[in-house]
């Protein structure tokens, strides 16, 4: 965490827009425990890691919106395992995501 919220400083320094993306909660398997995050400022780049799989492009998209509105969102994505294993990702459960928009 410590290395994205240093990323996120030096890209508000430069004057871009910052959103953060936290992991607030998890229900069943999930591959990171609560309090992971990322960023991603207004160009797209990103810092960090919630899940390494499929919920991190979705994350993206609703973090480039909260970026335009500033309206914070909380998010859920969920799958169940066996759901999860026939289209071959490593775990189901459900993620609980809070995106913020961070300002100076």
């Amino acid at each position: 965490m410590i290395d994205v919220l240093d990323g996120v400083e030096e890209w508000l320094d430069d004057g871009k827009k910052v959103a953060l993306v936290t992991l607030i909660a998890t229900e069943r398997s999930a591959p990171r425990d609560p309090g992971a995050a990322f960023a991603v400022n207004e160009d797209g780049k990103v810092l960090g890691s919630i899940s390494g799989g499929c919920v991190e492009p979705a994350a993206i998209t609703e973090a480039m919106n909260v970026i335009e509105t500033g309206v914070p969102q909380r998010m859920t994505y969920g799958i169940t395992d066996e759901d999860a294993c026939a289209v071959g990702l490593t775990c189901g459960g459900t993620v609980h995501l809070m995106i913020e928009r961070i300002d100076w």
